[in-house]
């Protein structure tokens, strides 16, 4: 027979292959072989080289076993003596079961089953990924057929009851649900469906037609293997929540660092944070929301008086409810209106915290907040009745609210509700024809300067994401009187003032709120408003260093000589002729006329702003003991005029101004240690301004700050700011660095969480740089450096890990859209070129490459070229992904370390570092598909990571390998199969 085989054509080979298998079959059959003898013989029959499966054994057992009504039981006997005996795959048995579909054969029908039942709850696969892949879809065929067959056999038994004959229906029911069941069962078995991709179009015909079961035992077996099959498409988002723990640092600290420093970012933004901070730390939506109203009265509680103290009451009652009204569409929760109305019942219960926010702003906060959420639709109606009755009750035993000094004074929180549609009002005016109607403008933007208005609008403005529209109405505004108006018949004083106020408005919001608001994203040179360009070139900021003699300073001659004629000229006469934004540019070449004209009657304050702002830049350039002069002149320009001739609004125009010119003069003041008093009603002080103790150590003024952070458990609005300080100050790598070598001294597991917590929540403050130094420099370093190896032991190893997942998980979620006004406020400095410190092509070996192959045993394998980033394939190059990015860059690299620390031969606390790192991203991650940090992974880690005994389980490899590319579900697949 093999002969006859072996001289055929290859076509006709392989049809005469299926024929005389049969035949070989049949002949065991009448001659009634044992299953070994069988075996022996087939063996004998058929050349080496073609498997069993090729050869579609499988299905011709099957075909010939199953030709009576009745299963052949010797032919069975031979297919599970080839199942037992590895003759064939599970894939093939699998596939073969699922081609019959007569289930009126209730023998047959059985038999099968228990053919699966041998197998279906240990199936592996330790072939080519392309055999993997194979078991995933037999498997997923065999599930369907299951599926088919439960069906049939629930109609049957229907059928039977009506008929009278239940018990056959039932019997092959429940043996169809006990296989269900046992093949569910198995997570790897999960697994392999999940891979194969299941579709849940299968389960709604079984739901449909188990529903009206009247036995309880099948009924609830069924609902069993309803809830295990659609559980498979998520198998990889369940995540134990943290039920046991009632305080949450990270979400404190997060909004505290959002109400205190960033009131103008972009709402989406904070959504995206606080939604993966939940996630990664698994916090359930409930005691999630009732952090974020700790915290926000917390800050309302600690804020300074004034400005500051009107901000956090814009960002608690007008931005956190449009904050959580994002969260609630995000998650798509049909319960995130019961969680915040159970937040709200646990925030009742700290009463104390209520109470004093209530004895801060002299008002019911919660009765603020409850309407506020009953209007976004966080509450229903019943809730807020019902929190605000229990509220009120609370209140009665109260500390008195109200002393008879502010018994009358409107509450901030009224006021900034009320300041919201102001600002909407106010933009539609100004859109207005400035030209036809000046004088009407010009009465509600100086009203709009009184007492603390200005900064109730702009808070409100900021927490609503209406700020940097309402600055660029002010800079058309400021624009077209100095162009616009030439022609206009109005009086020269209408114009002059309307340049004046939306100057002094500029300034403050820009001091306020950061320089971001104010600038276009899109314009250049000649379309570049005066405003900005005087901004960006005279301004002083924190961290900007100007020079006094730049052309900016140094206009035109003519005009200066203009602009000191005009000011010895009558008022009237200066304002028909002035054009305000030359004056602004020529004030600084005049600047001695210009005190002397002061001291005369100046009318418009734009022009002391801008005197003050060219002797800043000149102090900074003089020697100590020549400064007096240009001090003498800053503190006489700060002083108010007394005179007849002031303009409209002037008392109201000087404190805005002063307000600017202490904020011009504060780094120069204290550089020099010199006072001037400004004059202020009704504007605060700079608040958080100089908190660094003298003549103390940067370093040590760190680690202190850290220590009492650390101690008390949760990070204030005032140690914020000294971080964001420092973080100035020492740049990136001195703060990332140093803050990590304070959590490697941490040796108890409780304390090094927290000081996770806390340091995730710290490095906010700028964390695309801080990952990118942390992950490119601070973990290479500590990973290749052996006697550094003993830092990463437990505990300070996994807190490290969980910290350095987190980061890497918010900047690669985040990196892609725009740095938040506090990051940009500050000057990067080149903490690397991370192109040339990660080539991208083999000709360079990087730096990273370099460090690795140091190592002695590993030398020759880290540092050959195959090792490279380029050569190393993972699904980010298949999803070509941008290598020219640096956090890109940064961590391709990492998990090319990772991925060299797994295939060495030297074990230590850096690959239980590995590990632990790889636990944590499976802990926080959905699927390691695109747009996760998991795709940098090179497919050969996958293999190395499964032999570590804590990461050989099937929902690890899912999670790490990106099941949307065939190269990913083939890895997958081999893995989970071999497991």
């Amino acid at each position: 027979l093999a002969f006859a085989l072996s001289i055929l054509p290859p076509a006709q080979s392989e049809i005469m292959k299926v024929v005389n298998l049969k035949q070989a079959i049949l002949q065991a059959w009448k001659e009634r072989w044992s299953d070994y003898q069988w075996a022996i013989n087939m063996k004998k029959f058929f050349p080496k080289g073609a498997t069993w499966d090729i050869l579609n054994l499988a299905d011709a057992l099957l075909e010939q076993a199953m030709i009576g009504p009745s299963p052949n039981p010797l032919i069975l006997s031979y297919l599970k003596y080839a199942i037992s005996s590895q003759m064939m795959s599970y894939s093939s048995v699998l596939t073969a079961i699922s081609k019959f579909d007569d289930f009126s054969r209730d023998l047959c029908v059985q038999a099968l089953l228990d053919i699966m039942d041998m197998f279906c709850d240990r199936l592996s696969c330790h072939g080519k990924a392309e055999e993997c892949i194979g078991l995933c879809r037999a498997l997923l065929s065999a599930l369907h057929w299951l599926l088919r067959c439960t069906a049939a056999s629930a109609e049957r038994l229907r059928e039977g009851l009506e008929a009278g004959t239940p018990a056959a229906g039932e019997k092959q029911l429940a043996m169809c649900l006990q296989r269900l069941e046992k093949t569910l069962s198995s997570t790897k078995n999960r697994a392999l469906l999940h891979i194969a991709k299941l579709e849940e179009h299968s389960l709604l015909k079984l739901g449909e037609i188990l529903a009206n079961l009247s036995n309880p035992q099948l009924r609830s077996q069924a609902e069993q293997c309803g809830t295990l099959i659609r559980s498979i498409p998520m198998m990889l988002s369940v995540h134990v929540e943290q039920m046991n723990k009632t305080g949450f640092p990270t979400v404190h600290a997060v909004i505290l660092l959002e109400g205190t420093m960033n009131l103008t970012g972009q709402t989406q933004s904070l959504v995206e944070q606080l939604t993966m901070v939940k996630r990664m730390q698994h916090i359930p939506t409930p005691l999630f929301v009732l952090e974020i109203w700790k915290a926000c009265f917390v800050g309302l509680i600690e804020s300074p008086e004034g400005t500051e103290e009107l901000k956090w009451t814009a960002f608690t009652f007008l931005k956190i409810p449009q904050v959580l009204v994002k969260l609630k569409y995000s998650h798509g929760d049909k319960d995130f209106t019961e969680d915040v109305n159970c937040a709200f019942e646990f925030l009742l219960k700290l009463t104390p915290l209520l109470d004093k926010a209530d004895q801060r702003c002299n008002c019911d906060c919660t009765n603020f907040l409850l309407q506020e959420c009953g209007k976004q639709g966080l509450l229903s109606e019943a809730s807020v009745n019902s929190l605000m009755a229990k509220r009120k009750a609370d209140r009665e035993h109260a500390p008195q609210q109200k002393s008879g000094e502010n018994a009358n004074i409107q509450p901030n929180i009224q006021l900034i509700l009320r300041a919201e549609p102001t600002v909407t009002n106010i933009l539609k005016t100004m859109d207005a024809d400035h030209s036809k109607s000046p004088e009407g403008l010009l009465g509600v933007l100086g009203h709009m300067l009184s007492e603390k208005s200005l900064v109730l609008l702009l808070a409100a403005a900021a927490a609503t994401e209406k700020l940097k529209s309402f600055a660029r109405k002010f800079i058309n505004l400021n624009e077209f009187t100095t162009y616009g108006s030439e022609e206009s018949t109005k009086p020269a004083s209408v114009w002059a003032l309307l340049f004046d106020i939306s100057f002094l408005t500029l300034c403050h919001v820009a001091q306020t709120y950061g320089s971001e608001v104010i600038l276009s994203e899109s314009r250049t040179g000649a379309d570049v408003p005066f405003f900005e360009t005087w901004m960006q070139t005279c301004m002083p900021e924190e961290g900007k260093i100007l020079n006094p003699d730049h052309l900016c300073f140094r206009p035109d001659s003519t005009k200066v000589e203009s602009l000191v004629a005009l000011l010895n000229n009558s008022s009237e006469m200066k304002l028909v002729q002035m054009k305000w934004h030359e004056a602004c540019l020529s004030i600084s070449a005049a600047i001695l006329e210009i005190l002397n004209a002061w001291e005369n009657g100046v009318l418009v304050c734009s022009l002391a702003v801008c005197a003050v702002a060219w002797l800043v830049a000149h102090v900074r350039m003089l020697g100590l003991d020549e400064r007096e002069k240009s001090l003498q002149m800053i503190r006489q320009l700060a002083g108010p005029l007394f005179s007849e001739n002031t303009l409209q609004f002037y008392n109201e125009r000087v404190v805005i101004m002063n307000s600017i010119l202490e904020r011009l003069c504060a780094d120069v003041l204290q550089q020099t240690a010199t006072q001037i008093k400004f004059p202020s009603t009704g504007v605060d002080t700079m608040p958080y301004w100089n908190l660094l103790p003298p003549k103390r150590p940067i370093k040590e003024v760190l680690t202190d700050i850290f220590a009492k952070v650390l101690e008390k458990g949760w990070v204030d609005s005032r140690s914020i700011h000294i971080f964001h300080t420092l973080l100035h100050m020492g740049g990136v790598y001195w703060f990332c660095n140093n803050l990590i070598k304070e959590l490697l001294k941490e040796t108890r597991k409780e304390r090094a969480l927290r000081a996770v917590e806390l340091l995730y929540s710290i490095l906010c403050l700028d964390m695309q740089q801080v990952t990118l130094v942390l992950l490119g420099h601070i973990l290479p370093g500590l990973l290749t450096d052996s006697s550094k190896w003993h830092s990463l032991m437990d505990p300070p190893g996994p807190a490290l890990a969980k910290l350095a997942v987190w980061c890497a998980l918010s900047s690669y979620s985040s990196h892609k859209g725009q740095a938040s006004t506090r990051q940009k406020k500050r000057h990067r400095e080149d903490i690397e070129d991370y192109i040339s410190l990660f080539p991208l092509d083999d000709v360079q070996p990087s730096k990273l490459m370099r460090l690795l192959s140091s190592n002695e045993d590993d030398a020759n394998i880290l540092s050959s070229p195959n090792r490279s980033m380029s050569s190393s394939l993972s699904a980010s190059q298949l999803h070509t992904v941008n290598m020219r990015d640096p956090l890109n860059r940064v961590l391709a690299n990492l998990f090319l370390l990772i991925s060299s620390i797994l295939g060495s031969r030297t074990a230590g606390p850096h690959t239980q570092f590995v590990q632990w790192f790889m636990e944590e991203c499976v802990d926080c991650l959905e699927q390691g598909g695109r747009g996760s940090v998991l795709q940098f992974m090179p497919f050969t880690t996958v293999s190395e990571l499964v032999k570590v005994s804590a990461m050989s389980s099937p929902k690890v490899v899912l999670a790490i390998t990106d099941l949307s590319l065939p190269r990913g579900r083939q890895v997958a697949a081999k893995a989970i199969a071999a497991l």
